[in-house]
């Protein structure tokens, strides 16, 4: 992809992209690991969810260590058997903390028709891959044997994330497909970074807003980070057989570096039987949706969001005994 031009942007996203490219900086890996430490400490404990309230849970690692996870409900109550979602924030694998994602878990949960497990995976600045896939499974596994102490159905687990957030989503759903220990009934893999091939047009040489081609290296060094040959597991574009992997719902921008990843997933899920639903918006970077969210678009993203989650609530099952 050549220069993202001004003229290329969605025209309400136009401001918000000069204000960024001004004072965002495209990150090196020296830069994210100062940037995850400051990150982590300042959003740990701070929930801005208008409609819910969360409390933080400790699960223990098998290394003796603790996972903290926040679950998330409506303030209002929740409603019996409850979808259970597993939540996963993004940042590039290196950076951020569960509490950032109140933006999506907030909608998602205030009718209280759900309540949304979220945890904070160990990011590749302490460990590299698979300790973050690892975390996630294991708090998957957790949200299965405490459903009903959490008051969600076990056979309605969904798993959903944005960004980096949105690739460990589908990295749990290749996980949990072969592992067979688990069932998951849907997934939401919100432009996910998939690929560190970074072998398609739109991921090379992209200096859109947010998060650029240079970052997406960066990040991706990171979190790969001693690995030799690189799995599925770890980069899902890599995975060849998709069959039997829960129905998706993603949306992607089309300037941004994982558009054509995600363009390529979706059809390849499509091409193996797995019904998604998808959405392209035009003109958009990188995490439009939570950059312009008073924006025409920025809001038709969360209401496709919240719409097709709506409806995935009423369709999809999956047994967990």
């Amino acid at each position: 992809m050549a220069h993202v031009e001004n003229k290329d942007i969605h025209k309400s996203l136009r401001f918000r992209g000069r204000l960024v490219r001004r004072f965002m900086p495209v990150f090196t890996k020296e830069q994210l690991v100062r940037l995850s430490a400051k990150c982590e400490k300042f959003l740990t404990g701070k929930w801005l969810g208008r409609h819910t309230k969360v409390e933080s849970r400790y699960l223990d690692r098998p290394d003796g260590t603790k996972l903290r996870v926040l679950i998330c409900r409506s303030r209002k109550g929740v409603k019996p058997n409850a979808t259970g979602l597993l939540w996963i924030h993004g940042g590039g694998y290196a950076i951020g903390a569960p509490e950032q994602d109140f933006f999506f878990a907030d909608p998602l949960t205030r009718d209280g028709s759900c309540i949304a497990v979220m945890p904070a995976y160990t990011l590749a600045t302490k460990a590299p891959y698979p300790a973050a896939l690892e975390d996630c499974y294991l708090a998957l596994k957790w949200m299965r044997d405490h459903a009903g102490q959490l008051g969600i159905d076990p056979n309605q687990l969904f798993v959903g994330g944005d960004s980096a957030g949105g690739g460990l989503t589908a990295a749990l759903c290749l996980y949990a497909r072969d592992r067979g220990e688990v069932s998951i009934a849907y997934q939401l893999p919100l432009y996910p970074m998939l690929d560190d091939r970074m072998i398609t047009p739109s991921s090379r040489d992209n200096d859109a807003p947010v998060w650029n081609s240079a970052s997406n290296k960066a990040a991706w060094e990171l979190y790969l980070e001693g690995v030799g040959e690189v799995p599925a597991y770890a980069a899902p574009a890599r995975a060849e057989d998709l069959r039997g992997l829960p129905p998706a719902c993603t949306y992607v921008g089309t300037i941004e570096p994982f558009h054509d990843e995600t363009v390529d997933f979706v059809n390849r899920l499509r091409e193996q039987g797995v019904e998604v639903t998808f959405r392209e918006y035009e003109g958009c970077f990188h995490a439009f949706d939570l950059m312009g969210a008073g924006t025409k678009v920025g809001r038709a993203a969360r209401a496709f969001l919240l719409e097709s989650f709506r409806a995935a609530q009423s369709r999809f099952y999956a047994e967990n005994r």
